[in-house]
């Protein structure tokens, strides 16, 4: 699997690669000198892909299921940042643990569960999965959405999933962390 680290991202502007701080890509953000369909990973800042309309569909049809059974004290977060340490993902969608208001002044540092919509991101998504790991997100999800699978990572640990497993395209899939969030695979890939 390659990542990040190994493969950084081709500049956004020309010249040579800086890394960058969460501090300092913040604050270049909010001076509009990055641009706004930006993420930053590993210290470095990607551009990330446009949505075709089957993502858009898969992450409404995930949306819709997951919201309607998470538990009080959840909160499900859309194309919104995760600080996860020298990286600030914006997964598709992010389970968490507290309230809108807990977060008024900062990007929340973990998730229950994070869920990555691959159309044609694989690699790049699966990139992502080190600053999960290292941030402690207790499980990822990422919906193959051309090949109607789902790969489940679990257990981090020194910033790695211990637990892999391939889901579908049938079948229910029941979050470990989140048992109330059950996808029904069947409904989820239908023709």
């Amino acid at each position: 699997m390659t990542n990040a680290v190994q493969n950084p991202p081709t500049p956004l502007l020309g010249g040579q690669l800086w890394p960058l701080s969460v501090a300092a890509y913040r604050t270049l953000g909010e001076a509009g000198l990055i641009p706004k369909n930006t993420e930053l990973l590993y210290g470095f800042v990607y551009t990330k892909m446009s949505k075709s309309p089957f993502h858009s569909f898969l992450l409404q049809f995930l949306q819709e299921a997951i919201s309607s059974c998470l538990r009080a004290g959840r909160l499900l977060r859309t194309e919104q940042p995760i600080t996860c340490g020298h990286s600030e993902p914006e997964p598709d969608l992010a389970v968490i643990t507290g309230r809108k208001e807990d977060f008024r002044n900062d990007h929340p540092q973990t998730a229950e569960l994070v869920i990555e919509i691959c159309i044609t991101s694989h690699g790049y998504d699966r990139s992502k999965l080190p600053a999960y790991a290292e941030a402690q997100v207790k499980e990822c999800w990422f919906v193959l959405g051309p090949e109607k699978k789902i790969e489940v990572y679990r257990q981090p640990k020194n910033g790695q999933y211990t637990e892999h497993s391939i889901h579908g395209p049938s079948g229910l899939l029941v979050s470990t962390t989140l048992p109330e969030v059950k996808l029904s695979l069947d409904a989820l890939f239908a023709s």
